[in-house]
């Protein structure tokens, strides 16, 4: 990917994980917490949500690690107490869903947008659009801490497993950083598939 591209990429992405993270604090507020809400985090606006390492420096230290293969972002995380959440149990799962769940909202709408129009210079930034929505959701859905699919696999496993969880929490960071190196090309077929899905194999995917 080239620097043009990365660029093109980031301002895609960034207001996309922005929504993500809106979603969480959206999610938790209904479910009976007001952290977000009370820590003025409830808004679309960037400047509440951007995160000088997830939003500026990691995309492009990973774009000079991977060779520019693999690109994320991410906005500062919504602040939540899962204490204050009605359903102790997949409450907090709900909250993290809640996130991939709006990339794919995202990636849906304006796929029903690509389907409808002539394949033309707006229809490929709208396919980058849907593609950047659907690494967003599917990476955040893999089971690793601090991604979403950690806190869904933790209301998912009984607690005879909690020392699964515990090892989790302590290597998270380097488990997810040797995954985006080493793991993240399983996930591509995934992305492709559902990016094609989405745009209804306009041939750009």
């Amino acid at each position: 990917m080239e620097f043009i591209q990365l660029i093109f990429f980031l301002v895609i992405i960034i207001p996309s994980s922005i929504i993500h993270e809106y979603s969480h604090g959206w999610m938790a507020d209904r479910l009976g917490d007001p952290t977000a809400r009370y820590a003025g985090r409830l808004t679309l606006n960037p400047m509440a949500h951007v995160d000088t390492w997830g939003t500026i420096l990691m995309p492009l230290f990973l774009f000079f690690i991977t060779g520019g293969r693999f690109l994320f972002a991410y906005a500062k995380p919504v602040p939540f107490n899962p204490y204050n959440l009605r359903n102790q149990k997949w409450g907090p799962a709900m909250v993290a869903v809640a996130g991939p769940l709006s990339n794919l909202s995202l990636a849906f709408v304006f796929g029903l947008l690509i389907r409808y129009l002539p394949i033309s210079p707006l229809t490929i930034f709208l396919t980058v659009i849907v593609y950047a929505n659907v690494l967003l959701a599917v990476f955040n859905l893999v089971p690793i801490p601090p991604l979403d699919g950690s806190k869904l696999l933790y209301a998912i496993l009984p607690d005879s497993m909690f020392k699964v969880r515990e090892v989790l929490e302590r290597y998270g960071f380097i488990i997810l950083l040797a995954f985006i190196i080493g793991g993240f090309q399983w996930l591509m077929p995934m992305i492709v598939y559902l990016t094609g899905l989405f745009t209804g194999g306009t041939g750009l995917f």
